[in-house]
């Protein structure tokens, strides 16, 4: 656009991705709670192993001002359903066509490769296109091993990722997973 005495301003639209995946995890943890209250399954949320620093005290308690991360994290969530080990990771993206496969950091793929070696049930809960899947980390492998791409097309994941509904009690995921294991 060009202003009096041609002067051309432009904008750049700052894009943050730190927060993308909160709806997600708060639909999770919906559910999560949900299954705990009703002793369905016993799944919580990872906490990140964080090294504090610095810390300041006000009336209000202790406040951390400066931090790190110890080790990387895993994958976000674990617990046990009907005597099953599961591990999952919440991952969002605002990509039409594809899931970037550098959403999960190679530490992850090392780490679903080790639960699924072991007999655990590890899988990726992703959002995309305003629809929920369940990918199993068996099929996530598979995919990354054989393929070349950088992404999963989102065709792949209609056709071999399950869909997770929404219900009153969240993102009712072992709905889902209970049709995979035969549960």
């Amino acid at each position: 656009m060009l202003y009096p005495n041609n002067i051309k301003k432009t904008y750049t639209k700052i894009t943050n991705y730190s927060n993308r995946g909160m709806d997600l995890e708060y639909l999770i943890e919906q559910a999560n709670e949900y299954y705990i209250d009703n002793d369905i399954a016993y799944i919580y949320k990872k906490p990140t192993p964080i090294g504090v620093t610095k810390v300041t005290y006000s009336s209000k308690g202790k406040r951390i001002q400066d931090g790190f991360y110890k080790t990387p994290s895993t994958l976000d969530f674990n617990g046990l359903y009907q005597g099953h080990y599961i591990e999952f990771d919440a991952k969002v993206t605002q990509n039409k066509t594809a899931f970037p496969i550098s959403n999960v950091h190679e530490h992850q793929i090392k780490h679903i490769r080790n639960i699924n070696n072991h007999g655990g049930i590890v899988f990726l809960v992703i959002k995309m296109n305003e629809k929920y899947f369940l990918l199993m980390g068996d099929t996530f492998l598979a995919f990354i091993d054989k393929e070349k791409r950088k992404s999963i097309p989102y065709e792949y994941l209609l056709e071999n990722a399950y869909e997770i509904k929404l219900s009153l009690k969240g993102l009712d995921y072992l709905s889902t997973l209970n049709k995979i294991i035969g549960g």
